[in-house]
Formats: structure tokens, sequence, C-alpha cells
């Protein structure tokens, strides 16, 4: 496949030119989601260009019970990942064994299993590919994570995970699209980060002892650290420090909040801090787990030390705040209900797709989105 036509954007992104005029013969381009909508689920959204086929995103669960399914990959030409977690790129292994090209940023094609044909997607601007314009930018939500705007049709806009509160991760606003498939994670929940702050330091201030925040470490790790640092010694692990070193190099962090983290990044971790960040997001693996398994061998698992979960909890997460020992405050990640009207208000959409939720029907009843509710259907861009 020849090297895209890059077009790096430094100043806001505009909206894209039109794509190439497409012979009268070429079937109308669509999309349909394969995996994704209605339920917390793996993403996986099919894309017709006319001519090629795309898949957006390749994820594996957070659930173990689900899986990516090889039969997705079926007469697809390239595969398009939007950031680094699980429920994203998790069964980009299939693709790698199929022989895809995957085009993602730099800092996404780091996490990728060995072997894979990637093809570089600038973290903010446009790129033709297979005759498509594909605009690109911040995500507000990981460590190299961009949104995808497609120029199909009257434009695609498929956000992936994304957050305009990050006091961490930059955002970029999208072109207008006509189609959109958004991330809805928090279903209609509205409440914003100012309030999770509040509920996650009252939590902590009646904690006694040491707590664990497992996280993703291309996620909310930074910010979490930038928080804590004001309320107690913090430290965080190799993995999470590397990540954050990524997003210091990569243009992926906010400016003003970087220099506040450079202390934190010439320490080396320490297990007697009074605030440990560590991967991974469920305490299933890495530093995270073994510090469970420490404090629980000690037994001081929900004595004077306690685990403190902040984004989807799976089983395992699940089994450990049932003991005692762990307990849920949710750190703002996805958009609440007003970014979610505020999204589908600026990029001009006539009909979207609620993601990443169960019960997606129910965002017909929310009078605030001007656009019409798409469920299970493919639709013609």
């Amino acid at each position: 496949m020849p090297a895209p036509v890059l077009e790096p954007v430094q100043a806001p992104l505009r909206p894209p030119l039109p794509g190439p005029r497409r012979p009268s013969t070429c079937p109308a381009p669509w999309v349909e989601v394969l995996s994704g909508l209605g339920e917390k689920g793996p993403a996986c959204i099919r894309v017709f260009t006319g001519t090629k086929t795309w898949l957006l995103d390749v994820g594996v669960g957070p659930e173990a019970t689900a899986p990516f399914d090889p039969v997705w990959l079926t007469g697809v030409d390239a595969v398009f990942i939007t950031h680094d977690h699980v429920d994203h790129i998790g069964g980009a292994a299939y693709a790698i064994a199929a022989g895809l090209p995957i085009w993602c940023t730099p800092a996404t094609a780091r996490a990728l299993p060995p072997g894979a044909k990637t093809h570089a997607l600038p973290t903010r601007g446009t790129s033709v590919i297979d005759d498509v314009r594909v605009t690109t930018g911040r995500n507000g939500h990981a460590l190299g994570g961009v949104w995808l705007h497609l120029g199909l049709g009257e434009g695609l806009f498929y956000s992936g995970d994304w957050s305009e509160e990050s006091a961490w991760f930059a955002f970029d606003a999208p072109p207008a699209a006509a189609t959109a498939l958004i991330d809805a994670s928090y279903h209609l929940g509205d409440v914003p980060q100012s309030a999770r702050i509040t509920a996650l330091e009252r939590r902590l201030a009646q904690a006694r002892g040491q707590t664990l925040l497992p996280v993703p470490p291309s996620g909310r790790a930074a910010e979490l650290a930038l928080h804590l640092m004001s309320l107690g010694r913090v430290s965080i692990d190799d993995a999470c420090r590397r990540a954050v070193r990524g997003a210091l190099a990569e243009d992926g962090a906010r400016a003003d909040s970087a220099a506040r983290l450079a202390p934190l990044m010439q320490a080396e971790f320490d297990p007697s801090a009074d605030f440990l960040i560590c991967d991974t997001p469920n305490a299933e693996a890495g530093m995270a787990w073994r510090m469970v398994q420490d404090w629980r061998d000690a037994g001081r698992l929900g004595r004077d030390a306690q685990v403190i979960f902040t984004g989807h909890m799976t089983a395992h997460a699940r089994s450990i705040a049932a003991t005692g020992g762990g307990a849920f405050c949710r750190w703002n990640v996805h958009p609440p209900l007003r970014d979610q009207i505020a999204m589908i208000a600026r990029l001009g959409a006539r009909r979207f797709a609620p993601m990443f939720c169960p019960c997606p029907e129910d965002f017909m009843l929310e009078a605030r989105f001007d656009a019409r509710v798409i469920l299970n259907e493919r639709i013609t861009l």
C-alpha cells in the first residue's frame, strides 16, 4: 500500500475538503456496528468506502466473556485502531495473522503484537487512504488516542473513547459529520468531573492507611497523580511512568500539567506511598495485582490498605470489592450526557449511534439530541 499523503494540522481542525468524485457505477459507502452497540463490549465497526472494506477498532472485552470474533475480518482490506485500550485493540493479533494493514498513531502501534503491518496516522491531521480523506484529532482519553472522521458521503465521525474533561490529555474538536458513532459509556449519566473529584476526596478522607488506584497506564494514570499530589505522597509504577513519558514526548499532554508531574517522574516506585497508581485497571495483572496479593497475604487488605477502582469494573475487580478490600469511585474518562449532546450539535449530525452502553434505545427518549438514534442497522453514507 502506498504511503499516505499527510497534511499535518497545527491550528484547530477545519472541515475536510470533499473526497474525490466516485464513478457513478461505484456502490454507495455504508457503515454498520458489528460490536459495541447495546453493551460495554468490544469495539468493532465495519465501513464500506465504495471500493474497500475497513474495520474501525478490533476490541476484546473488557469482560473475559466478550472475545473478538475473527469472522468480523472476513472481506476486510484494512484496520484502523483509535487507541491502545483492550476493548479497542485486544483483537489485533487476528488482524496481524491475516496480514492486514493496520492504521494507527505511533503510540498505539507500540502496543501491537509483533509482526504488525502498521501505517502511521497523525494525532492531528488529514491522510488520504484509498482515495478517502481520513481526519484525526486527539481524543482526550489515552496516549496516542484519536477520533476518526472519514470523508464519505456527508461525513462519518467515530469517536472511539473520548473526553473533554481531562486535565492531562488534550482534545481536538472534529469537523462536521452527518453520521456519528459516539462514546456513550456513561449512558445517560450526567455527573461532571468536578462532582467525581469531590466524591473521591470524600472517600479518601474516610480511608485508613494506603490506597491503590489501578489504572490503564496510557489512560487516567497521570491526571489521577496530578490531583492526588496535593493530598499526600504519590507513587506510580514503571508501566505508568513509561506511558506518562510517552505522552510528554508525543504532544499528547496539556503543557500546563506536564511541569507539575516532573518531580514524580524522577522518583522510583515506592510501595509505601500514600497513593499508589499502578497497572492494570482491574488489578488482574501487573503491579496492581502484586500489591493486592501482598496486602491480602499480610492481612492488610480492607484493614489499612484499600483499592479504589475508578473505571469499568470486571468480575475480578468486583470480587475484590465484595470482600471488603475495594470500592468504586468513578473518575470521568468518557463524556457525561451534556458532552454527548454538545458533540452531536457541534457535528451537526442527523443520526448517531450511542456506543458502549446498555439500552441505547433509551436515547430515543432524550429530547435534547437533535438527531435520529441508530440501532443495529446498516447506514448508507
